[in-house]
């Protein structure tokens, strides 16, 4: 989510803060595949890729709704719970 975060504030800046935000975003990124990594050596590939991606996107619009000032409508909130529950599922298979 840190990257995405920086990337929403990149948006916003220019000049010097513009690369400080896109420098944050570079090293959320490689942190965040980093982190990746390291849970595949104990999960399989095809559960932490999804529960990975499964919170960034959770946690993406959370930001996006908290910070951003975006829409929480119903159907929004509605695919992110259901979201989780999937997320949630397939970790419980593993």
């Amino acid at each position: 989510m840190g990257f995405t975060f920086c990337l929403g504030q990149a948006k916003l800046a220019d000049g010097p803060a513009w690369w400080a935000w896109i420098g944050g975003f570079l090293l959320f990124s490689v942190l965040s595949m980093a982190l990746l990594a390291k849970a595949t050596q104990s999960l399989p590939i095809g559960t932490a890729y999804p529960v990975w991606t499964g919170i960034g996107a959770v946690g993406t619009v959370l930001l996006g709704i908290f910070v951003f000032h975006e829409p929480a409508t119903f159907w929004r909130l509605f695919f992110i719970t259901t979201l989780i529950i999937s997320i949630v599922g397939l970790k419980m298979l593993s």
